[in-house]
This record gives structure tokens, C-alpha cells and sequence, in this order.
């Protein structure tokens, strides 16, 4: 059976990181970015230090990532 879609041509997946300013509490390092990731909890946006990956702050996303099903939109539209 062949798919619609194309494979990707990335060997690896990667997050667009907005550097953010500050220094970690955990291990001190200025090396701080926000981002979105998928845990068995869900999505969740967090703000992360990269060099121990302690996590600063954790807020829940949308429940489908960056995906916004039509049904959602439509009722957007009528509100």
C-alpha cells in the first residue's frame, strides 16, 4: 500500500529552541531555551537550562501539538 505523504529526509528530528535569558538555578549555567516537547503526559512548553536539562517552568500545550483539527476552527470561527 503506498502513502500520500513524503518520508522525511532528516536523519534526525530538531525543535526550533528560542535562547532565553537567565542563569539556571540548578546548575548555573546561562544557557537557557524555550520549546515545546511530547512527554507520556502529552505536549507541554517548557523552558529548559541545555546543559542539565533542569526545567525552569512546564506548561501544559494544545492537546495535539501544532496540529489543529478542522472541527476546532471552525468552532473558533463561530464564537
Amino acid at each position: 500500500m503506498a502513502h500520500s505523504f513524503l518520508r522525511p529526509a532528516e536523519r534526525h528530528l530538531h525543535v526550533q529552541r528560542t535562547p532565553l535569558a537567565g542563569t539556571c538555578p540548578e546548575c548555573g549555567a546561562q544557557e537557557l531555551a524555550a520549546y515545546r516537547v511530547l512527554s507520556d503526559g502529552g505536549f507541554f512548553d517548557v523552558h529548559k537550562c541545555q546543559r542539565c536539562l533542569y526545567s525552569l517552568e512546564r506548561e501544559p500545550a494544545a492537546p495535539f501539538g501544532s496540529y489543529v483539527p478542522l472541527g476546532l476552527e471552525i468552532a473558533r470561527s463561530l464564537e
